[in-house]
């Protein structure tokens, strides 16, 4: 493991990834590896993207690493998909896409599967970032699964959201107004080069004035990502809202990740030590229980946790 931490401090790829992969499958020895990366965390800007489906996250993603390489910027790219039913690993595989950039020295490319968790991150997304963060990386992407209304998880880990919309999209505008719309830094509008282009701008920022609550509403900026158009000014978008940030704002931002990881590690902890004080038996009795009405979820869980209470 002290191996494994030096070689993830000094940047390593293949050790970075191993770390990874220790926290999405063996949760026993994270606890380890987390304790001595930590305390080299928290210099990283993270950056996260979302949208719907279609709106070419990954390939502004892929142009977007091109122009950070062009200002030395070492990269950290979080890519969440789907899980496969069958394996539980990632299927879309949006590696393949960047494959371009995973050679290049201050690359390091992951795609994570969401194995059931909801919000639009992998389980393991708050750990991945954090072992990346120890490994030097200035710049973090996280690409989010691509879900809708729901996925809103990525705001408490990234320290700046970007919310990808395309043209025509008014109906997609009306159903994140009350979601993701809400938690934007900044928004794209991709696939620019549409007819439609400046009518979802017009709706985009009309919405923007109709929710202003009197503070300055996100810039709105349009992309062509399969050309690379308008991504050097989405980069100096983003380094300006950094610099533009006081240590205050900073610091909340910071203090919201670690809320979020905390509350998550609590989470999963709390319910494995709950988990191991019922049988797979019992636990099918109190499904059948429920089941057949003779008892309830509410009470079935108050009793599984009050012998937590009662252990201590």
């Amino acid at each position: 493991m002290k191996n494994l931490v030096e070689k993830i401090l000094k940047g390593d790829s293949v050790a970075i990834a191993r770390g990874i992969s220790l926290v999405e499958n063996n949760p026993d020895e994270t606890q380890m590896l987390m304790k001595e990366i930590f305390p080299h965390t928290g210099e990283s800007t993270v950056i996260g993207i979302t949208g719907a489906p279609g709106t070419g996250k990954s390939t502004l993603v892929d142009q977007m690493i091109d122009v950070l390489i062009e200002k030395k910027r070492k990269i950290g790219i979080v890519a969440v998909d789907p899980s496969s039913p069958f394996t539980g690993g990632a299927i879309l595989g949006d590696r393949i896409r960047m494959m371009r950039h995973s050679v290049h020295p201050d690359v390091f490319i992951r795609s994570m599967a969401t194995r059931g968790h909801m919000g639009g991150l992998a389980k393991a997304s708050g750990e991945a970032l954090l072992i990346l963060e120890a490994s030097g990386k200035d710049f973090l992407l996280v690409e989010t699964v691509g879900v809708g209304q729901d996925e809103i998880e990525v705001v408490q880990l990234a320290d700046i959201i970007i919310v990808i919309l395309t043209p025509g999209s008014g109906d997609e505008i009306q159903i994140f107004k009350a979601g993701i719309m809400e938690i934007a830094d900044l928004f794209v509008i991709n696939k620019a080069d549409s007819p439609d282009a400046e009518k979802t701008e017009r709706q985009i920022k009309a919405m923007l004035d109709f929710g202003n609550k009197g503070e300055t509403a996100p810039p709105v900026l349009k992309t062509v990502a399969t050309e690379g158009h308008g991504i050097k000014p989405l980069i100096e978008r983003i380094d300006h809202i950094v610099t533009s940030r006081n240590e205050e704002t900073r610091a909340e931002r910071r203090k919201k990740r670690i809320s979020y990881l905390l509350r998550e590690i609590i989470n999963e902890r709390l319910f494995k030590e709950a988990m191991k004080n019922i049988q797979d038996v019992d636990f099918d009795e109190c499904v059948n229980d429920i089941y057949n009405h003779t008892s309830d979820p509410y009470t079935i869980a108050d009793q599984i946790i009050n012998t937590l209470t009662k252990k201590a």
